[in-house]
């Protein structure tokens, strides 16, 4: 073969090639006009869309705040009402799903940020790699609600794009059967179980969990750390910083059951954390050590009273750093 045929068959292949991912590029954009126009959503009360109203409180706020960053342990975990009376603060707890991810979760971090807001992280873990941990639960939390697009990374999108048939498949299902936005009362997994602050204000009395059983090695394990997410937290401090907000790292609430790791291993992941990143980590870890019956159904999610426990605790260390910080 020629030279000259050899180039117009590369031409004819490549010029096919872009034209097969054009056509698929338009049949997907006009699958999800007709889903955001139609079918979307259908997920307007479920758990995660407590989003919308996190959001619209974030963004409310013109005053400095302290704003609660990371996954169900703090939605589960936090008292934002005794936060808010100990600092004169607003609060808002922006804590939702784990599987969102640590970078979706440290995306809400830039939102009207302010001067003299306190943002603090609550991560269970500092090992991931960078991506939205499960983007079908992201599309059944952002669904077409563009105010919340704003959360995603650039980089987020082939995720998204990939996803998009799981979520489609699922809210056309809701959609022919009529039980879409449902609006569950008396559902701990609900938009409506949110009060203002963002906190899950569901009636937790005791726990729902047999401890003995429940708690095993992989449940309670001391978190790990890469770099991908101490980068990740080092720029997102910077951002930060700049606009005159201050960035923190706050412990979550650890069962202490029989298979609770040794304190000195949380201390020693703690050190690693302290030298890792540019930000304080105001919490030792070990202080975040709750008693197993003070679990309410998984092991991030504490009871009403194990909530203030940890809420009290956390009063304490940011006391204490504002303190420290002032000398």
């Amino acid at each position: 073969m020629s030279r000259h045929n050899l180039f117009t068959s590369n031409s004819k292949k490549n010029t096919g090639t872009f034209c097969f991912f054009a056509k698929l590029g338009c049949v997907f954009l006009a699958l999800f006009l007709f889903f955001g126009k139609i079918i979307m959503p259908q997920y307007l009360y479920s758990y995660n869309a407590a989003l919308l109203d996190k959001m619209e409180r974030l963004e409310s706020i013109k005053e400095p705040k302290i704003v609660l960053i990371g996954n169900s342990n703090l939605t589960f975990g936090i008292k934002s009402e005794l936060l808010e009376k100990a600092f004169g603060m607003p609060v808002v707890n922006m804590g939702l799903h784990g599987s969102l991810g640590n970078s979706f979760h440290e995306e809400m971090a830039k939102v009207n940020v302010r001067e003299g807001d306190i943002i603090i992280i609550a991560h269970t873990e500092f090992a991931d790699r960078d991506t939205i941990s499960d983007p079908v639960i992201a599309w059944l939390t952002l669904e077409n609600h563009p105010g919340l697009w704003k959360l995603l990374r650039t980089k987020d999108i082939p995720d998204m794009y990939f996803a998009f048939p799981d979520y489609a498949k699922r809210a056309l299902t809701l959609w022919l059967s009529k039980e879409g936005n449902e609006q569950n009362y008396g559902d701990v997994y609900s938009r409506l179980a949110f009060n203002e602050y963002g906190d899950i204000a569901f009636e937790r009395q005791s726990s729902q969990l047999d401890v003995d059983t429940f708690f095993t090695s992989d449940r309670v394990a001391v978190p790990t750390i890469n770099d991908t997410c101490v980068n990740r937290l080092n720029k997102l401090n910077q951002y930060v910083t700049e606009r005159g907000a201050t960035l923190l790292i706050a412990a979550y609430p650890i069962a202490d059951v029989a298979v609770t790791p040794p304190a000195q291993d949380y201390i020693a992941f703690q050190e690693k954390l302290q030298e890792s990143l540019d930000c304080p980590v105001i919490s030792d870890y070990t202080d975040y050590f709750i008693d197993g019956s003070y679990f309410y159904d998984h092991f991030y999610h504490l009871t009403d009273e194990g909530a203030v426990l940890r809420t009290n605790q956390l009063i304490q260390d940011l006391q204490q750093w504002m303190a420290s910080s002032q000398e």
